[in-house]
């Protein structure tokens, strides 16, 4: 008897494999070759097993002389977040810009096109860059050497007549700043405090990053930096507008 049902059993299991191989022909999915193959390892016995992981960047802790210099720095972070957008927008449509400018064979073509382009960047730019103060103003000027690798002054010189008007119209009149402005956060304590803004908020996730066309080893400079954040230069300039303010009150 229990010999019968096992012989049963069986042919049932073998029935149901069978009748299950054309549904799982047709359900399996083509393999498809990998489209990197440096992603995948072949480890042999004995081998150590590698993992590639994604860089993670560790950026040392702030290290704030006092609670008011915290301060200042998050209200310089907040006109970095301002600006920043402002200079990767412009850095993709001067590469756009050149791009386009490369295709076009004759000098009246570049000339018409070029006087487009300034009309379309004049009018996605200029009536926001007049509410920037003029730190921000600064900021931008130094993000569009860290964006594009040129001074202002430089891509101006490049895209001739269209962006010179546009530039020293919204830009140095407004901000009254040099336009020849540079972007060195190994050496210059605003452009640190610029870099160490932008590398927080990319690991952060609450900027997106478009690639610098400088090269900055900002770990490297950070570690240097050993965290220490340095910013006397806007309480003096916050501590001469209070004067300023004061002695027109004084006046009147």
């Amino acid at each position: 008897m229990q010999k019968e049902f096992y012989t049963m059993l069986l042919k049932k299991i073998t029935y149901l494999i069978f009748a299950l191989l054309p549904l799982l022909s047709v359900a399996q999915k083509k393999d498809t070759a990998p489209l990197d193959l440096e992603d995948y390892i072949l480890v042999k016995t004995g081998d150590t097993l590698t993992i590639n992981l994604d860089e993670l960047t560790i950026l040392p802790k702030h290290d704030f002389n006092s609670p008011t210099d915290a301060r200042y720095y998050y209200w310089f972070k907040r006109k970095v977040f301002k600006a920043y957008p402002f200079a990767k927008t412009a850095s993709q449509r001067l590469d756009s810009l050149n791009s386009r400018l490369k295709r076009i064979k004759t000098k009246r073509g570049k000339i018409k096109y070029t006087k487009r382009a300034q009309k379309y960047l004049e009018g996605e730019f200029t009536d926001q860059l007049k509410k920037m103060t003029r730190t921000e103003g600064r900021i931008l000027i130094k993000l569009i050497y860290r964006q594009t690798g040129k001074t202002a002054f430089n891509n101006i010189k490049t895209l001739r007549s269209g962006w010179k008007a546009f530039w020293y119209n919204t830009t140095a009149n407004l901000f009254k700043l040099s336009l020849k402005s540079e972007y060195h956060p190994e050496s210059i304590n605003e452009d640190y405090l610029i870099e160490d803004v932008l590398q927080r908020a990319f690991i952060d996730e609450r900027l997106v990053e478009k690639k610098s066309k400088l090269t900055i080893d900002f770990p490297k400079i950070a570690a240097a930096k050993k965290g220490r954040i340095d910013v006397e230069e806007y309480k003096m300039m916050f501590a001469k507008n209070k004067k300023k303010t004061s002695k027109k009150n004084n006046k009147r």
